[in-house]
């Protein structure tokens, strides 16, 4: 199977993910996959968390905390700015408080901790966490691309929704065995009605809100997750450890696309020996990479001239991704 027979067959799948160790081409091939989508005629959003993300470059458009962006016809990407989104996060969550306990003022010492809790990198990831429910729910477009960050954090962004729901869970269950114990003591008081619980309330929208990303992403009819190599050894290794993680978060695992493949006529004639031994390094790995993925292989991607940067340079590689087939 091709990547294009992937799209075409399974049309559904709108979330799309590529993922693998940083510095493989993630970046690039998300954007090639955005362009083909989008010159099929289908509204598509590209969009990246990561704090070093290059979709500025690629595209030769500064995009960065500016939203989504018009890139060509049907195309938008998006680049999160987290040290803004953490700042909005922080202005939330203090507003959240006045509402909640009617203060005129959030207190000192709370403020102090929204402020120090801000150089946590826990906080960094909720508001992150949190800028991509806000993207993937609101269903503006046919396609949603996630251009992910490295694997470790992937991994880690991939757990949270599971370890939020259940830490939601814990202090929902405690919120409602409180509300039952105010309702006893109100109906006590010949007290009517209770004022409505806006901690529970909020407690539940967060829920809700996690639920839904969590049930996109683990959605085999919906979403779609393709591993990014290339022909050496540690990353092969690596890959195979990541798939065997990310199937114990229920992420459906779509294929793999390999690359930076040496042209296979590139050996041929006179060439210097560091690049003979590569070529005959890589074919090695090319050997490897197909007994162990087999037909899970969905494209191998040539290594190209020059950057990939430009829609010309996207463009070609597009036709060379969804033209082809999977064989190097």
């Amino acid at each position: 199977m091709s990547l294009r027979t992937v799209f075409e067959s399974q049309p559904d799948r709108r979330y799309i993910m590529f993922g693998g160790k940083g510095g493989l081409g993630k970046t690039t091939l998300s954007a090639t996959c955005a362009f083909w989508l989008a010159s099929q005629g289908k509204r598509v959003l590209l969009f990246s968390v990561d704090p070093q993300a290059s979709l500025s470059d690629i595209f030769q458009k500064d995009i960065f905390g500016k939203g989504p962006v018009p890139i060509m016809q049907n195309l938008w990407a998006q680049e999160v700015d987290a040290d803004r989104r953490i700042k909005d996060y922080q202005e939330e969550i203090r507003k959240k408080i006045l509402d909640m306990y009617g203060f005129d003022r959030v207190p000192e010492e709370i403020d102090n901790y929204i402020a120090a809790a801000s150089a946590e990198p826990a906080m960094e990831e909720s508001a992150i966490f949190d800028a991509v429910v806000d993207i993937i729910v609101q269903g503006d477009y046919d396609y949603y691309i996630y251009d992910l960050v490295p694997l470790g954090h992937a991994l880690y962004y991939l757990s949270m929704a599971k370890v939020y729901d259940e830490w939601i869970n814990k202090i929902t269950k405690l919120r409602e065995e409180m509300r039952q114990y105010d309702q006893v003591a109100a109906t006590m008081r010949r007290e009517e009605t209770m004022e409505e619980d806006k901690i529970l309330s909020e407690l539940l929208y967060i829920k809700e809100r996690i639920n839904a990303s969590s049930r996109i992403l683990t959605d085999k009819s919906r979403t779609a997750f393709f591993f990014v190599l290339v022909p050496e050894e540690m990353i092969i290794l690596d890959t195979k450890k990541a798939a065997e993680l990310f199937a114990k978060f229920d992420v459906p695992l779509s294929g793999y696309v390999v690359n930076r493949v040496l042209p296979p006529d590139l050996g041929a004639g006179r060439i210097p020996e560091y690049l003979r031994n590569r070529i005959t390094m890589q074919q090695r790995y090319m050997k490897e990479i197909q007994s162990t993925f087999g037909a899970q292989i969905l494209a191998h991607v040539p290594e190209m001239e020059r950057d990939i940067t430009g829609l010309p340079m996207i463009e070609r590689l597009a036709k060379r991704l969804f033209e082809e087939g999977p064989k190097a």
